[in-house]
Parts: structure tokens; C-alpha cells; sequence
């Protein structure tokens, strides 16, 4: 559908779904044409048989924008959303507007790949937290929750082994990127965000005060404040 807006499109982390982006979506719409996806294996989305992987849910967007008659979006990624962005605008520019990030981890080797993954014990999970796995089982309707846990934990660990974007990739990225973290974020680390915001060509970085890792933590109104603010001012 033809509009004159903007064309936005939101991308979620890992165990999560499109579904959690509906306040920010909601505070948006009235002046981005939105677009929610959820990545195979996710929310009502069944797993590909092409795999699990970031390239693989990268290639899912660039068949959304086929689908949907875009030509190019900007782009919101929470978490492991935004690395699938990042890894867009490295290699799919074009196609790429403006890049905003949230509580994204870019530092991926084996030591924090593990701190991760032991984390991701779905029996664990059900013990220890069984409200959150009441959580995943209600949002990943297509699949069984579990299972996606478990292959995150795969995912994360081979992001650990092979890092699929390095320094002298961020360096290469022309589109304009806007890094976002929580000044409380625990996973997240200043260090590693500071890192990617220097390598980049076209860059700024926005620290969110009182704010957690969980997107659910983000004040949604300052969030949509510097999303507009980012996508619409010269650089």
C-alpha cells in the first residue's frame, strides 16, 4: 500500500516477538508507515527450513521488503534485533535508511556467547522462572517454546565461535546508525556499545537513563521522541 509516511520497521530479540512492539508502534503510527515482523520460529511464525540464524532472519526482512513493495526502510532493532539490522546495513545498504539499535550486545566470542547460553536451559527457565516461560509459551504460539530457547542457545554459541560482524565491518557501514542502551542494562555492556559508536562513519549514541535491558523497561514515549528526532534530522 502506497503512503506517503515513512516506512519503519521494527525488529525484536531474541525469544521475543513483533507483539511486544505494540505501545511503540502505537506511539508512532500517527507519522511512520509502521512494519512488525517476527522472524521465523517466533511469536505465530513457523521455523524455516532454511535454518536459524541471523543470515537467515536477515534474509526474512529483505523478503518482507520484496513482499511489501519497499524499496528501502529505517530500521528499529531491540537486541539481537538490532544486530540482524547492523548486519543489514553492512551488507545490504540500499535497502537500509536509517538504523536505530536497543540494547544490543556487538561483543560476541566464546567467553560471553557462554554466560549467555547458560542461560538459556529451558528446564531451568521452567523452574526458576516459570512466569517467564508462561511468557514464551503464550507468545511463540507457532512453535514450542522450549525448542526456541534452544536454538537461541545454538545461535548465540556459533555467534560466539564466528562473529559475523567485526571492527573492519562497522567501519565499512554508511548508514546513518543511532546506538541506544540503558544506563542499567546488565547484558550490555558501555564498553562494547562505545566500541561499535567509533567505528562508525555516520553515528550517534543515545543512553537511556533508569533503564533495564527488558524492552518492557523502556519509557515508550522517549524512545518514539528519539526515534522521530533521529530519522528526520540532517546528517
Amino acid at each position: 500500500m502506497q503512503t506517503n509516511k515513512l516506512p519503519i520497521l521494527f525488529l525484536h530479540g531474541a525469544l521475543g516477538a513483533a507483539s511486544q512492539f505494540q505501545p511503540l508502534a502505537a506511539e508512532l503510527s500517527e507519522h511512520y508507515d509502521v512494519h512488525l515482523l517476527n522472524f521465523s520460529g517466533h511469536g505465530d511464525v513457523p521455523f524455516s527450513e532454511q535454518g536459524f540464524s541471523v543470515q537467515v532472519f536477515a534474509a526474512e526482512v529483505l523478503s518482507y521488503l520484496e513482499r511489501h513493495e519497499l524499496d528501502f526502510v529505517h530500521i528499529f532493532g531491540y537486541s539481537m534485533g538490532g544486530y540482524v539490522a547492523m548486519y543489514l546495513a553492512r551488507h545490504y545498504p540500499e535497502k537500509t535508511g536509517r538504523v536505530i539499535t536497543l540494547a544490543t550486545k556487538y561483543n560476541w566470542n566464546e567467553a560471553t556467547a557462554s554466560k549467555e547460553v547458560r542461560q538459556l536451559n529451558p528446564a531451568l527457565i521452567e523452574e526458576k522462572v516459570p512466569a517467564f516461560a508462561r511468557v514464551l509459551e503464550e507468545r511463540h504460539s507457532a512453535s514450542d517454546w522450549k525448542t526456541v530457547v534452544s536454538r537461541t542457545a545454538l545461535l548465540i554459541e556459533e555467534l560466539g565461535h564466528q562473529s559475523l560482524l567485526k571492527h573492519p565491518d562497522y567501519a565499512q557501514i554508511v548508514t546513518p546508525c543511532m546506538l541506544m542502551m540503558g544506563d542499567h542494562d546488565n547484558m550490555v555492556s558501555f564498553q562494547e556499545t562505545i566500541e561499535v559508536y567509533k567505528a562508525l562513519p555516520l553515528a550517534q549514541l543515545t543512553i537511556l537513563p533508569d533503564t533495564a535491558h527488558p524492552l518492557e523497561k523502556a519509557d515508550v514515549p522517549l524512545l518514539a521522541y528519539y526515534i522521530r528526532r533521529f530519522t528526520t534530522q540532517n546528517i
